[in-house]
């Protein structure tokens, strides 16, 4: 019975000692490395990134889990929009963005708002019709009327009463702001007093007509006849004076000083009634007058009021 059991344990020895140690160490490794992996499939499945990022690993984005992952489980997880790509995060994951996508027609609305020179909600302002300009304020444009109507209507007064009867008013088709004035008299002394003497040219008529903004621009004035030479009176009856310009005029001037300065002028400038055949019966024109008068204020802007180079008319 000894040395059967003797056999026995020494077989057991034999199995022992004649197995390949390689196998044993091979299938202990096989164990320490499936418990390592299980630790380590347990751990990467929290840092794991979702699918579609810079980590998932080519993943479809259609997936948002691995099919092969410990519990073979997976997540569903909204779309994320297409024009703010998921950016990789320091720990693979993703970040999310700072801000959700703006909804595009609440993005129009704000653009349409500022365009409108408004605050959001605000209507926009209608474009002005095409080829019209600013126009003046009714009550501004109702206040230089008033002005301009009490002025004329002091003038008409004060040249009524004058007691030489230096000049008269007539009203243009009964237009307050269009006169017709006829000057009666000028230096007795002159030749252009004895040209209208010798001629039974009872007066010289001029013709005023006021502006929007008169008395603080001046009336455009030009004679109607007779038909004169010299004397400051230019082509079509213009007349070159400095104090009705723009620049040489004040509204303290009233129409009757400015007669009687144009008086003194066709005196000094050597003023004649015209006599030559056929000119003497032509007749001034406005359009002619306005055009002379434009060119010689250009003139006189240029070289001051003085007599201008004759190169220049």
């Amino acid at each position: 019975m000894a040395t059967l059991l003797r056999k026995i344990g020494l077989i057991r020895l034999h199995n022992r000692d004649t197995e390949d140690p390689k196998h044993h160490h091979h299938h202990r490794s096989s164990q320490q490395g499936s418990s390592l992996r299980a630790k380590g499939s347990q751990k990467n499945s929290s840092n794991k990134p979702p699918p579609g990022s810079a980590g998932g690993g080519g993943c479809s984005s259609s997936s948002s889990g691995g099919e092969g992952s410990p519990g073979g489980h997976r997540s569903k997880k909204a779309p994320e929009p297409a024009r703010q790509p998921a950016q990789p995060g320091p720990g693979g994951g993703r970040e999310r963005p700072r801000e959700a996508a703006r909804d595009p027609g609440s993005v129009k609305e704000s653009k349409a708002a500022l365009g409108s020179g408004g605050r959001p909600g605000s209507a926009p302002l209608g474009p002005l019709p095409s080829g019209s300009a600013p126009l003046v304020p009714a009550g501004r444009q109702q206040h230089c009327t008033q002005v301009r109507t009490r002025r004329l209507m002091k003038e008409l007064q004060d040249i009524a009463r004058l007691s030489d009867r230096f000049i008269s008013v007539e009203l243009v088709d009964e237009s307050l702001f269009d006169w017709n004035v006829k000057l009666h008299q000028v230096d007795k002394d002159s030749v252009l007093w004895q040209d209208m003497k010798e001629t039974n040219t009872e007066y010289i008529l001029l013709n005023l007509t006021f502006p929007d903004n008169f008395p603080f621009s001046p009336p455009f004035m030009r004679v109607l006849s007779p038909r004169l030479e010299n004397g400051y009176v230019l082509d079509g009856g213009a007349i070159c004076m400095e104090l009705l310009t723009p620049r040489g005029w004040s509204s303290a001037y009233t129409v009757e000083a400015v007669m009687r300065q144009f008086a003194a002028s066709l005196v000094k400038g050597q003023g004649r009634i015209c006599r030559k055949a056929g000119k003497s019966k032509k007749s001034f024109s406005r359009k002619e007058a306005e055009a002379t008068f434009k060119s010689l204020v250009k003139t006189h802007e240029k070289y001051g009021w003085v007599t201008p180079p004759v190169s220049d008319g």
